[in-house]
């Protein structure tokens, strides 16, 4: 009998610090199984096949099957998490605009920062013997807000033991993509305000009395140099008005919009519809030095009430906060109706 299918399972694999199935690799790894039919199953999915529960297909098992023993209900937090994952997943536009992910174990992270003048952002010459400019990095005077997005899971056990697997992923995906939208709105205050409590976000205002042209965008994408507006953030109806411009509706942007489904404009940037940033506003980024996202862990759940079919209020909720790296890497447009 294979090692994976004598492993003890209990609660106390949760909780440690480490993702359940980063516990369950430790005691079984996946490198033992090259070769086997195996090979492709992490040790969560080497388990599923242990106990024979299908999570997915029209041939999915019920939600009940994951209680068949304490061993295999040790597993159903594990589902959660991922079907909840699938859903951030899906939802997710972060690594869209996010140019790093800390990780932290506590709720008290100080970033660091730097603000290079013009001076020192032009790397002039130096001359032999001379001092060579310095680039200051500090630690930030504040700490970064860390916000808990999530949802309580509402619900028996009963009224879910019946259910089957693949329309219960589609409730748990649902609240995966809620909290991928909270935390982008969170991103885009940060992005727009800053996490000081300060109003700091830089901004230009477009060159007529009405509506937004393409000039506009250039100044935006001007404004921002020496980074790269690689990234347009906008609302609905920012993007609604953008589309209408004159320039993006060339053939060849038409076509990349038509077969692809992907948003561009006229200077290269990838523009996204975020309903969160204001109307009659756009918001120009540079991807790849603007945001810092941090991350207090992984998802989280009541995983005791999970395995003991406590369902009736168990929480789902991930924590999570953002801060500007170089705060010259995002600026602002804002024209009138």
């Amino acid at each position: 009998m294979a090692f994976y299918e004598n492993l003890r399972l209990e609660k106390g694999m949760y909780g440690t610090g480490k993702s359940f199935t980063d516990v369950l690799e430790s005691l079984d790894h996946s490198e033992n199984y090259k070769g086997t039919s195996l090979e492709n199953l992490d040790a969560y999915q080497r388990q599923l096949k242990r106990f024979d529960i299908r999570v997915s297909g029209r041939t999915s098992d019920r939600v009940e099957k994951f209680f068949q023993s304490g061993d295999s209900a040790a597993l159903f937090p594990e589902y959660v998490c991922r079907a909840v994952r699938q859903g951030i997943e899906q939802e997710n536009l972060l690594p869209s605009i996010v140019a790093t992910t800390t990780q932290v174990e506590g709720l008290d992270y100080r970033t660091i920062t730097s603000t290079p003048t013009n001076e020192e952002k032009s790397f002039k010459p130096v001359a032999e013997g001379a001092k060579i400019p310095e680039t200051v990095v500090h630690v930030q005077d504040h700490l970064v807000k860390l916000q808990k997005r999530g949802r309580m899971l509402v619900a028996s056990y009963e009224a879910l033991r019946f259910q089957r697997l693949d329309l219960f992923t589609v409730t748990l995906r649902q609240i995966g993509a809620y909290i991928a939208r909270a935390q982008l709105g969170d991103a885009v205050d940060v992005l727009l305000h800053g996490d000081d409590g300060k109003d700091n976000a830089a901004s230009i205002k477009a060159s007529g009395t009405s509506g937004v042209a393409y000039k506009d965008l250039v100044s935006l994408w001007a404004s921002l140099s020496p980074y790269q507006m690689n990234t347009i953030l906008a609302g609905t109806e920012a993007v609604q008005d953008l589309l209408n411009i004159s320039e993006l509706k060339d053939a060849k942007a038409g076509l990349n919009f038509q077969g692809t489904g992907k948003l561009g404009t006229p200077v290269g940037a990838n523009l996204l519809h975020v309903p969160d940033v204001p109307s009659k506003t756009v918001v120009g980024l540079d991807s790849t030095c603007a945001l810092e996202m941090v991350q207090a862990g992984d998802i989280v759940t009541d995983y005791d009430k999970l395995i003991d079919r406590q369902l009736e209020r168990a929480s789902i909720s991930m924590i999570a906060g953002f801060t500007k790296i170089f705060g010259g890497a995002v600026k602002t447009l804002t024209y009138q109706a």
